[in-house]
């Protein structure tokens, strides 16, 4: 997968999260859960386009770093709102598995990125 089908996954994501959070209940554990799912999401796509733009390997993996963080925060709301049962359904399903799997993507390019920076 090359850096700009990337992208685009990571942007799907976040839209397919705020779709997915436009059925939560309207109340207070809705809109906070909401809020806290939507900003991590967010933050996945918006600092791996960033990392396009690292101004040397360190800030490279720093920026990387961060997406791996956020995606496994996004990771870790959508069980919350499985669990909570805040939404049931096929698409949460469908975003728990794309979590896991950009979480495991970015964890590869992590340690790639560590060990070509120890050389």
């Amino acid at each position: 997968m090359d850096r700009k089908e990337l992208q685009d996954r990571t942007k799907k994501f976040h839209v397919e999260v705020i779709k997915l959070c436009e059925n939560f209940p309207r109340n207070a554990a809705g809109f906070e859960t909401a809020k806290q799912l939507i900003r991590a999401a967010g933050s996945v796509g918006a600092n791996y386009r960033a990392s396009a733009r690292a101004k040397s390997p360190n800030d490279f993996l720093y920026k990387i770093e961060v997406v791996l963080e956020e995606s496994d925060e996004s990771l870790y709301w959508l069980e919350v709102v499985r669990d909570a049962n805040l939404q049931g359904s096929q698409e949460l399903n469908q975003l728990i598995k794309e979590a896991n799997e950009l979480t495991a993507i970015f964890v590869a390019t992590d340690k790639t990125n560590k060990a070509n920076i120890k050389k």
